[in-house]
């Protein structure tokens, strides 16, 4: 019988050879707060790893925001500066716009100035005209606007273009705008603009005029003169040619009239409480009959028409225009001479006057009857106009 002693014996070697080929001790059994204290510094590890990750990627994903958006600026205020300077040096390519369906109103003038776009003149003046002064159109035709290929050869040899200036009625197409059509089509020598007609919305005409001349010629100077004004063509492109370094030139008899609050006058201005007390004065500016403005002016009115405010008073509407701009006023009396006998002991003493009228009419009184007379007596010799230096 095997001794107590070997059995002894027996377990302490087979226990020496279990730790020996499983080359470990038994640990004992962790504590529950053992337990979870472990997993807390291994989850705290993991926590900590992650939260340096993320801390990493929302710092690149902000480093390339901040790229992406400062790329973006520097895009939009390229963009800007090259848009402000397109619309400054190339409001000749302005698309026009279409208002109303006046397509076949237009067929003729508008075939013929497509042809003349951004062509290079020294002057452009538009006729301000009605549907009823045919009459008044006439006269000027047989006095100081050259006509048919005079008035082309007027264009090509001395860059002046002329113009009757006219919009549209309220009806499309109706029977005054197919007048009009008719008589361009014999005369051609209209320039259509889109705006309706209406002698309370003259300064809206006026607008659209130098818009639209702007963008069908490049000229230096613009022109705006009435239909029952007589204009000597030479002297006045002479008395511009005087100006034309000025970058900025706003010409005409300068004046500054009451301001007429009382609703029963011809003149009366709506907006008068704007101009200060009852009783107070327009600021300078000149007589609606004829004045004159250099390019970049009616530029600046073409690329600004949208906002430009309009007073009751077209010529003070140009005017307001101009205040708060580095521009010139010049007062020039010879574009303001009176009819028969004033502008004709103008003329004899040497000094021809560019334009004449009545001031007591707004215009030559009697324009139809009267305009040959004026013409005749005060008007300029024929060579003055075609030897002009433009």
């Amino acid at each position: 019988m095997v001794s107590l002693k070997w059995i002894v014996f027996l377990c302490v070697i087979s226990f020496g050879l279990g730790v020996l080929f499983s080359n470990r001790m038994w640990d004992g059994p962790q504590s529950e707060d053992q337990t979870l204290y472990t997993n807390k510094v291994h989850l705290g590890d993991f926590e900590a790893t992650s939260d340096d990750c993320v801390t990493n990627k929302k710092l690149i994903q902000d480093e390339q925001v901040i790229k992406e958006f400062s790329r973006a600026h520097e895009a939009i205020e390229s963009l800007d500066s090259s848009v402000a300077k397109l619309r400054m040096e190339l409001p000749s390519n302005k698309k026009s716009r279409k208002i109303g369906n006046f397509d076949n109103s237009t067929s003729n003038s508008t075939n013929t100035d497509n042809s003349e776009t951004g062509k290079k003149v020294f002057m452009v003046i538009g006729i301000n005209t009605a549907f009823s002064s045919r009459k008044r159109r006439d006269s000027v035709r047989e006095t100081w606007m050259p006509r048919g290929k005079n008035l082309l050869r007027l264009e090509q040899e001395k860059g002046i273009v002329v113009r009757f200036m006219i919009g549209h009625s309220a009806t499309s197409n109706s029977i005054l705008d197919r007048a009009i059509d008719s008589e361009d089509a014999h005369h051609n020598d209209f320039l259509r603009l889109e705006h309706v007609e209406g002698y309370h919305e003259l300064s809206a005409k006026t607008k659209s005029f130098f818009s639209t001349a702007v963008g069908k010629w490049d000229a230096e100077f613009y022109v705006k003169v009435d239909d029952d004004v007589h204009v000597n063509l030479g002297t006045l492109a002479a008395t511009l040619v005087r100006h034309r370094s000025k970058p900025r030139v706003y010409i005409g008899c300068m004046k500054s009239g009451p301001v007429l609050f009382q609703k029963s006058v011809k003149y009366h201005e709506p907006e008068y409480w704007k101009f200060g007390e009852e009783g107070n004065k327009y600021f300078r500016h000149a007589t609606g009959q004829i004045y004159a403005i250099s390019k970049d002016l009616a530029k600046y009115i073409s690329i600004n028409q949208p906002i430009l405010h309009k007073y009751a008073n077209e010529d003070v509407s140009l005017g307001s225009w101009f205040i708060g701009l580095e521009v010139d006023h010049i007062n020039d009396r010879t574009m303001c001479c009176g009819t028969p006998p004033e502008c004709e002991w103008t003329a004899q003493a040497g000094n021809v006057c560019a334009a004449s009228f009545d001031w007591s009419c707004s215009g030559i009184c009697k324009s139809v009857e009267r305009m040959k007379d004026v013409h005749a007596k005060c008007g300029e010799d024929a060579a003055t106009l075609w030897n002009a230096l433009v």
